[in-house]
């Protein structure tokens, strides 16, 4: 069954939530070039455990290598599955990379989103647009700069993980990723660590307050305030 672009509003109240009024949950969405702090600030923002933030879990046709778990880095499934429910309008966003696919799924980000939980996603340019295209009133982009380029050469180099043909690679493709600033809501320039996870908390705390996620709650709350004597 194809779904339509809009995600449907179910009803729900928010836990731990630090207002009275209810709310729509968001799709918080982080992207980065490759050594720009992205993945260490997806970590810190699940590990504080009162921000309730569900990370999404991507599905791949790629096979699974030895250090991961099924169901939580990615879901694994056949070409056969995946063109199921890309054809089928089931994904919020879906790439090839390297003839393997990858993509997010759109019924388990619905569920959460209609219980007013948000969730986070760790994703490129390609599949930021995506989802703006799909859900834009559900989502909020973040854009992850690094302080200079040589800042960012020399953290890839710091991992030691890669030789340096394909750290020039990665640098050529942070240039290509950095122009896409642009289609972002927000940009943050990650200098220093804690200061861009507080900005980031900033805006978490803003968005979750935005009237139009906020509208239906608040509404009954006015109303309720209005009649009393």
């Amino acid at each position: 069954m194809r779904h339509d672009d809009r995600f449907e509003r179910g009803p729900g109240t928010s836990p731990r939530s630090a207002s009275r009024l209810g709310r729509r949950g968001l799709m918080l969405i982080l992207s980065s070039p490759s050594g720009a702090g992205k993945t260490t600030l997806t970590r810190m923002l699940l590990q504080t455990k009162e921000l309730d933030l569900t990370l999404s879990i991507s599905v791949t046709t790629r096979p699974r290598r030895s250090s991961e778990v099924d169901g939580i880095h990615y879901s694994f499934i056949t070409h056969k599955q995946f063109d199921a429910l890309r054809d089928g309008g089931d994904l919020l966003e879906w790439a090839e990379v390297h003839g393997n696919f990858y993509g997010t799924p759109r019924e388990p980000v619905e569920k959460i989103l209609a219980q007013s939980r948000d969730v986070l996603f760790d994703i490129d340019y390609q599949g930021t647009l995506q989802v703006k295209q799909k859900a834009a009133e559900d989502s909020v982009t973040i854009f992850i700069l690094p302080p200079s380029m040589r800042e960012l050469r020399a953290r890839l180099e710091r991992r030691a993980e890669d030789p340096p043909e394909a750290i020039a690679r990665r640098l050529d493709n942070a240039r290509n990723e950095i122009r896409r600033w642009t289609a972002y809501d927000y940009v943050l320039v990650n200098d220093d660590l804690q200061a861009t996870f507080d900005d980031l908390l900033a805006i978490l705390t803003a968005e979750r307050r935005r009237v139009g996620r906020v509208q239906e709650g608040t509404a009954r709350f006015v109303e309720k305030l209005l009649a009393e004597p």
